[in-house]
């Protein structure tokens, strides 16, 4: 393993230790206090707000600071700018996270943070999650497949 590799592997592994001990920190993985959040109509809990606030700001300097650059600091590419057009895809993927987010009150960085917590609904949910990642690119390629005229 050469060193730009490992650098990378480390880098990730710090990422990924700091996302999970924020989302454990911030509440994220706790279900009830998500479903609280998301309970605007009855005992609303606006307390993941300061999360939500506090991941933007320095997203967005990151942001403002990658928007000139084609590499990273470690100097792989960086990828292309995503799409800003509203489309089925979109739409669709977003409704299934909400609905999904609504009803387990865990997303998949959650979920997966959650693990070591146990219980039966929780492999359930990464479970189906996880069938879900892999029946979408199945399902996204029979969607998108021309129909043929008879």
């Amino acid at each position: 393993m050469g060193n730009s590799s490992a650098a990378r592997l480390f880098f990730a592994l710090v990422a990924g230790g700091l996302f999970g001990a924020g989302l454990f920190i911030s509440g994220m993985t706790d279900t009830a206090k998500v479903q609280g959040w998301l309970d605007v109509f009855g005992a609303w809990d606006p307390t993941l707000a300061f999360v939500m606030g506090g991941a933007m700001i320095p997203m967005a300097l990151a942001w403002l600071f990658a928007r000139k650059r084609t590499i990273s600091a470690l100097g792989t590419p960086l990828p292309p700018k995503p799409s800003t057009q509203i489309d089925r895809k979109l739409v669709i993927g977003s409704l299934l996270f909400g609905v999904g987010w609504g009803l387990a009150g865990l997303c998949p960085g959650p979920s997966i943070a959650s693990l070591s917590y146990g219980g039966t609904g929780l492999y359930i949910f990464v479970a189906a999650m996880l069938t879900g990642m892999v029946a979408a690119p199945l399902l996204r390629r029979r969607l998108d497949k021309p129909v043929a005229a008879e």
